[in-house]
């Protein structure tokens, strides 16, 4: 992983952007800063007005864990794409499969919530059903480390068993199935035509499209990480105002760059003609 603010992350930046990109955001951690409780976070209001910008000249998808119900409220524009639950929700042509995952969340429901009667269940922690998936935080914790080792020990024995993915004091419960962030990704550029992709993400679930290791696809994490596959890092999540700033200066030029070649192209033409 190598820092994007560089000369060779400057020449891929470059590169992305010559063709078709869809430029694609987690939210929580990427666009939005952390909060305590999840309810409150809100995308700012100077990162919103950028993307703006970049959706002039670049199709946008916002890829989160969150519900499409939850992060459409939150983003105060309309992106190109929104897909929820890491990856479920919201990628048309997959309703057939989110109805599975929407049967296996709510027995898991129903299983955690027996759970929370037992006395190893921390007043603490908090469950947000986001229909198609789930997600259990523990930041308000009174013990982590005993909290985190019965939480583990009910999901070991919930039905169907989930994929549980960890992150920044939550656990995420999935179907294990090969739907996630890179495979929406992937159906996203098929969508919208994209030659190539820039993805940028804070987190464990961002590593399904980090992992994939695609030519045509940049991926960015904010703040580095030895354990990550990504091809670079922000140093910190300020930097992701820096990084649309300088998108929306390079998209520029290239569409400034297009026109100037489309209207040579135009005049060398109408010249064949006179001379023909």
């Amino acid at each position: 992983m190598k820092l994007l603010f560089s000369n060779a992350g400057a020449e891929r930046l470059d590169q992305s952007v010559s063709g078709r990109m869809l430029c694609a955001f987690d939210f929580d951690g990427t666009l939005a800063p952390i909060v305590a409780v999840p309810d409150e976070a809100r995308l700012p209001d100077n990162i919103r007005m950028l993307l703006e910008q970049i959706a002039q000249h670049a199709p946008i998808a916002i890829i989160t864990g969150r519900s499409v119900d939850d992060i459409s409220r939150r983003l105060g524009f309309q992106p190109d794409y929104v897909v929820g639950n890491h990856g479920l929700e919201g990628v048309p042509g997959w309703e057939d499969l989110a109805a599975e995952h929407e049967h296996a969340c709510a027995g898991w429901r129903r299983q955690l919530d027996q759970a929370a009667r037992g006395t190893d269940w921390d007043p603490g922690i908090q469950l947000e059903d986001k229909r198609f998936s789930l997600s259990v935080h523990y930041r308000q914790a009174e013990d982590v480390a005993r909290c985190t080792r019965a939480l583990e020990s009910v999901f070991a024995k919930l039905e169907p068993q989930p994929r549980v993915v960890g992150g920044k004091y939550v656990y995420n419960l999935l179907m294990q199935d090969r739907c996630h962030k890179g495979s929406a990704l992937s159906r996203l550029m098929e969508l919208s035509g994209a030659k190539s992709a820039l993805y940028v993400g804070d987190d464990v679930t961002d590593e399904d499209v980090f992992r994939m290791r695609r030519p045509d696809i940049l991926s960015i994490r904010i703040e580095p990480s030895a354990d990550s596959a990504a091809d670079y890092f922000l140093p910190h999540p300020r930097d992701i105002l820096r990084l649309l700033e300088e998108l929306i200066a390079r998209l520029q030029a290239a569409r400034a760059s297009n026109w100037l070649r489309e209207k040579g192209d135009r005049n060398d033409g109408g010249n064949d003609n006179g001379r023909s």
